[in-house]
């Protein structure tokens, strides 16, 4: 069950851009310091890509995001089952789980299946960006940009549905976004739950 149970996975990476032109410039410089959009997706065990949100400037957290987007609303509204694993940049809720920040026993076994199935959302983004080494930094506007991005999310799933030879993929560089809200308490709660069933 533990490797049937994580198979869906949210994050956020950057594409950088070029420094667009205009009053909300600013928007765009990132953590790191460089023009780029901020680009949400959820993804399988296989590395295809289900939901792609391309539309926010780089400066913009990743949980928030995720809240704004129709993902969010259909899982927190029930209109899909299941949930989706994410980083501590995420706050933990019923529908989207993340790590426990100092795990005990069972709760460091939980983490490392965790991690395990995060790791090829990482890994999607590694081979879309060896894939399309465009994505390494557009010289478009930002709407361009976003558009690209998307086209490329789909070009990439047909590499993999096609079985396609995946390219090498170099290391991810970390982001280590901490979270900006709070876990909520029914969230937790689920996450303790399947700690119990499936990791004691």
């Amino acid at each position: 069950m533990k490797g049937e149970f994580y198979r869906i996975a949210v994050d956020c990476t950057h594409i950088r851009i070029k420094a667009p032109s205009g009053a909300h410039e600013a928007d765009f410089v990132n953590r790191k310091s460089f023009h780029s959009i901020n680009v949400q997706m959820v993804c399988n065990a296989d590395c295809v890509i289900s939901n792609v949100v391309a539309k926010w400037p780089g400066s913009v957290h990743d949980s928030r995001i995720f809240r704004a987007s129709e993902i969010y609303q259909c899982l927190s509204q029930g209109e899909f089952s299941g949930v989706l694993l994410g980083d501590r940049g995420y706050g933990c809720q019923p529908f989207l789980l993340t790590p426990f920040t100092d795990p005990q026993e069972a709760q460091q076994a939980y983490n490392h299946a965790h991690a395990r199935t995060r790791a090829r959302v990482e890994m999607t983004f590694g081979l879309l960006k060896a894939r399309f080494h465009c994505l390494h930094k557009l010289r478009v506007n930002p709407v361009r940009a976003c558009d690209i991005t998307v086209a490329c999310a789909v070009l990439h799933n047909v590499a993999c549905l096609r079985k396609e030879r995946a390219p090498r993929v170099p290391p991810a560089m970390d982001w280590d976004n901490p979270a900006i809200f709070p876990d909520d308490d029914s969230g937790r709660l689920l996450r303790d739950q399947y700690v119990l069933n499936y990791f004691s």
